[in-house]
């Protein structure tokens, strides 16, 4: 299972979002988890951003959920400036708001 690495509240929000991981994800997540530099080519639409951006959701929800989440920056994204801002507010602000409901129910 391609999510079983994951603190509890980032597969159920997963599951709830998308029918299934896609193969960049399944074979990247690992990876990344590893701390390997891993380069992800892919098309469009195959979910390459939100393979890093999960990793960095899982370790963001593990520190709050133990009380250990600094108030510092502490994830570095580089995009093309083109699409930053929809990167950054699409995988990685909705997620943690929407995940951030399920820790609060």
């Amino acid at each position: 299972m391609p999510l079983s690495g994951f603190d509890p509240l980032v597969p159920e929000w997963f599951r709830a979002r998308f029918q299934h991981a896609t193969e960049p994800q399944v074979q990247g997540w690992p990876e990344i988890a590893a701390g390997h530099n891993v380069l992800i080519s892919a098309p469009t639409g195959s979910g390459k951003t939100l393979a890093a951006f999960l990793i960095c959701i899982d370790q963001l929800v593990r520190a709050a959920r133990s009380g250990a989440l600094a108030n510092e920056t502490q994830v570095v994204y580089v995009s093309p400036l083109k699409a930053l801002s929809n990167d950054v507010h699409r995988n990685l602000e909705v997620p943690l708001a929407e995940i951030a409901v399920l820790a609060h129910r």
